[in-house]
């Protein structure tokens, strides 16, 4: 019996669908990233979005990128930073070629620890760096930096320490209850990162980790509501990753923003970026800045919308509509309209205000360019310039065109059958 290529997409996404779903991560460790990430070299900058070179890179990016060659003594100032990237001696790289992920500008460099969240079905990596509101916005301030420094000689150590002691964290129950208490682990991890702080208290003591770094690591992250957005990109990095490389598969596999290009990635088309200009973000702005002063969209963070969380489960997080804008009404209308494009729903991740129903999981082309309806994202904003801290937080939509392109590369790679 012959097969059509639509019953073999079909086919090929509940394989996808099923592959996201059935990922078990579990944090394993945190260590610098030169340790742990593939193909990360000296010398080089990862960073958030599809690749692109210094000279077209936002304010944003650029600063952020500065500010990692002074975190690394590469350079004593951002000018002489800038100088040189100018003449091309710190290379620069996608996270998502590294099976990593950034917030923002993303950027990874050797020394800077990130979480390796391990997912355990498949045995694949994924790698995230820390979450705070200055560096990864592009701010290359000493006071910026000095946070980078505390990450790396201080807190991460002492996770590690509490981690290996605990031989391994599971992620996923944490998730699914920080869901049915109001987080949609983009922009509101609140709840996930109460919890995670609580169940790493204990470990840490018992590792032994000294008076110091623990209250210091303990005053951190219980101080820190977007502490596990980290994690939660990881988490969903590595639930991705294990979708990729299906042939006849249609379903998305990574969102990604560099400030200049939106870029998506297909399973059926592994390894291909289809882009298109990095829309503008619809949201609120913090006192001192506007419409003025705003980049257009960045980082990786929508990887937690490629698997059902962020934007697509807004109707189980109505608080976060305080930092990012809309109503209630629109929120639940957002979580419905995402099912319309999506493979179906997750068994495991609920949603309490739809009936305790699954989020929409699993991004379809067809059903994107078909249904025009686009992918809702959830996300902060940075400055236009380099140098800034955050600057506000919105929403915004995925842009048809990437889709579009993505559609006509699957035609013309599959259409012969």
């Amino acid at each position: 019996m012959t097969i059509s290529i639509k019953e073999k997409i079909e086919a090929a996404n509940a394989e996808a669908f099923n592959r996201i779903n059935a990922a078990e991560p579990v944090l394993v460790d945190i260590v610098p990233a030169g340790d742990v990430v593939p193909g990360l070299e000296d010398r080089m900058v990862l960073h958030a979005g599809p690749p692109v070179d210094w000279k077209h890179m936002s304010g944003a990016q650029q600063g952020a990128v500065m500010a990692m060659a002074m975190f690394e003594g590469w350079a004593d100032s951002h000018g002489q930073a800038g100088q040189l990237l100018d003449r091309g001696e710190i290379k620069l790289d996608s996270n998502h070629h590294h099976h990593a992920v950034g917030p923002m500008a993303g950027t990874i460099t050797r020394s800077l620890p990130v979480y390796v969240v391990e997912n355990r079905t498949f045995g694949n990596r994924a790698y995230c760096r820390l979450v705070e509101d200055r560096q990864q916005f592009g701010d290359y301030s000493q006071d910026a930096i000095a946070e980078l420094y505390n990450w790396r000689d201080a807190w991460a150590p002492a996770l590690a320490l509490g981690v290996r002691h605990m031989e391994g964290l599971a992620l996923k129950p944490i998730i699914a209850k920080a869901l049915q208490m109001g987080d949609e682990l983009h922009n509101r991890p609140n709840a996930a990162s109460a919890i995670f702080a609580g169940a790493m208290a204990a470990p840490m003591i018992g590792a032994g980790v000294g008076k110091d770094d623990l209250t210091s690591t303990l005053n951190y992250m219980t101080g820190h509501d977007l502490l596990f957005l980290g994690l939660s990109m990881a988490c969903a990095k590595s639930a991705a990753d294990a979708a990729c490389g299906i042939e006849y598969s249609t379903v998305v596999t990574a969102m990604a923003r560099n400030g200049k290009e939106f870029g998506i990635q297909v399973s059926g088309l592994d390894g291909q970026w289809f882009t298109a200009p990095a829309p503008e973000v619809d949201g609120l702005y913090l006192p001192g800045y506007g419409e003025g002063d705003a980049g257009l969209d960045m980082g990786d963070s929508a990887i937690t919308e490629t698997v059902g969380w962020g934007g697509f489960i807004l109707a189980g997080a109505p608080s976060i509509l305080n930092l990012v804008g809309g109503t209630p009404e629109e929120a639940l209308a957002y979580s419905r309209e995402m099912r319309e494009i999506t493979v179906g729903l997750s068994p495991d991740y609920l949603i309490p205000a739809l009936g305790f129903q699954g989020t929409a999981v699993g991004i379809d082309i067809r059903k994107v360019v078909q249904t025009g309806i686009l992918p809702i994202i959830d996300t902060a904003m940075a400055h236009k310039d380099p140098g800034h801290p955050i600057i506000g937080a919105g929403l915004v939509r995925a842009p048809m065109e990437c889709f579009h392109q993505a559609l006509r590369s699957f035609a013309a790679r599959y259409a012969t059958e």
